[in-house]
């Protein structure tokens, strides 16, 4: 086993997972050799996960709650200080590669995947005034691309870390006084994304998206084994329940892509205005200030039904009372009655009840909610006939992936029958559709490398120079004391 595959499975990986991994990042070492970059020691390694959302279907901009773990998938990142304002992103599998500077006015295309690290960039040298030294980065990702497992936060994460480094940004000002806890960071990371202002930290255009901070909350504060349940503006830990021993995940990426920043773009936010609107619409009507639909319906005991009746008759220049309805309903069903439940049961060790609550997520994301597509409906119905004990669509939703709970020992058959019955249904997504096994794994991991243009899979000789001592590896995890130096 390579020192690098050992360290990644101290953080928490499975051995076959870790492995991958070590393989991805062999790949951005060759990358940054290839390319000249330097000086090594300058050189810091990250792996940022994708997001399982089990419950919590477009609860967190809305204030409410949601459960989440982290998968054994992401992005694998290597970043080199660069002695300028110059950053090069170049995509270890894929062969593109960006330029572009460090500096307070680029302008981020949207449609292409350069958004996501130039949106980091224009925000970071916005509200960190003397951050302008950039970086040459490789990364190399194992998720299904836009298949809501937020593989754009996830990128959009890695590129700050990497940035934050070179430019010391965890010992500014400004960061110790508003993001020196993980939480808060959080917060702030899905306000890049959105383009919200985070305290005194300004606000920006964002990537065009108009959702929440579950996707950068789940990244950085996963735990390994475990589930955990958050709420939302702010973010606040609430609980957390380890998932029982031999039970694992099986994901089914349905092939129809969920760009939020593509086709989806709209409906997601759609579904977003969606929320703000009833909470504007009672503010209007009652005079009171809570900021958003949890606030409301946790705020006073009569809440819900004095909403029903508001929306009744609400007028409103783009929704009709309907289905202003219809979200309000989603809203409680899922965050006020399915979560509660659903976490109750997991921490009974009821997971037949747990499977249950699950199906009736699913059902009003299908009902009420309606971000699904058939897809997502068919690979929720046919994981749950081929035994899993629960089921359901998870992340932004318009297409996207659903993930099973199933038994570790028989994961491998489960995930070779539903991807045959899948592909009989739908075999125009046969090429598109991705189907694997994964754990609850790791928040982001923050790995020091000496030496990183070597192999960082074993020891070898390069460019006629030997590797003559071990890969050095320290990782430093977001459960320690901050900043990071």
């Amino acid at each position: 086993m390579s020192d690098l595959a050992a360290a990644l499975q101290n953080c928490g990986f499975g051995a076959a997972p870790a492995a991958a991994k070590a393989a991805l990042f062999d790949r951005c070492a060759a990358v940054l050799r290839e390319q000249g970059s330097g000086p090594p020691e300058s050189t810091r390694a990250y792996f940022v996960p994708g997001r399982i959302e089990l419950l919590g279907k477009h609860t967190d901009y809305a204030g409410g709650s949601s459960l989440v773990a982290a998968a054994e998938r992401g992005f694998c990142l290597l970043a080199a200080a660069a002695n300028g304002p110059q950053v090069r992103i170049t995509d270890a599998l894929r062969g593109e590669t960006i330029r572009f500077s460090l500096e307070a006015e680029l302008t981020p295309v949207a449609g292409d995947w350069s958004n996501y690290p130039l949106t980091v960039a224009r925000r970071l040298a916005r509200n960190f005034p003397g951050a302008t030294r950039g970086a040459d980065i490789a990364l190399a990702s194992d998720l299904p691309p836009a298949a809501g497992m937020s593989s754009s936060s996830a990128l959009m994460v890695a590129i700050f870390f990497a940035l934050a480094d070179v430019n010391g940004i965890w010992s500014h000002q400004r960061f110790l006084a508003e993001l020196n806890e993980p939480l808060n960071l959080a917060g702030y990371l899905a306000t890049i994304e959105n383009g919200q202002s985070y305290g005194p930290l300004s606000g920006d255009r964002g990537v065009g998206t108009f959702g929440g901070s579950e996707d950068h909350t789940a990244i950085l504060c996963a735990r390994p084994g475990f589930v955990r349940q958050y709420a939302y503006c702010p973010v606040r830990f609430q609980q957390e329940f380890c998932l029982p021993a031999g039970w694992t995940f099986a994901i089914a990426s349905c092939g129809v892509a969920a760009e939020k920043t593509g086709g989806a773009l709209e409906k997601y936010n759609r579904a977003s205005r969606l929320a703000t609107a009833i909470a504007e619409t009672w503010r209007r009507e009652t005079g009171d200030s809570a900021p958003h639909l949890a606030a409301i319906v946790q705020g006073q005991a009569d809440a819900a039904e004095r909403l029903r009746a508001i929306l009744a008759d609400a007028k409103h220049d783009e929704f009709r009372p309907d289905e202003l309805q219809n979200r309000l309903e989603h809203f409680l069903t899922e965050n006020e009655e399915i979560i509660p439940a659903a976490g109750a049961a997991l921490r009974s060790g009821d997971l037949g009840a747990f499977g249950r609550w699950v199906d009736r997520s699913q059902h009003a994301a299908e009902t009420l909610l309606g971000n699904q597509v058939p897809e997502t409906v068919c690979l929720a119905d046919q994981a749950r006939s081929l035994g899993a004990i629960a089921a359901s669509a998870f992340g932004a939703g318009f297409g996207g992936s659903v993930w099973a709970l199933v038994r570790e020992s028989e994961a491998n058959e489960f995930l070779a029958q539903w991807q045959r019955r899948y592909d009989k249904q739908f075999p125009q997504h046969r090429q598109q559709a991705a189907f694997f096994a994964t754990a609850a794994g790791p928040a982001l991991c923050r790995i020091k490398i000496n030496n990183p243009f070597y192999s960082l899979s074993q020891p070898a000789n390069v460019r006629g120079e030997s590797l003559t001592n071990e890969t050095e590896i320290q990782r430093e995890t977001l459960d320690r004391r901050w900043p990071f130096v």
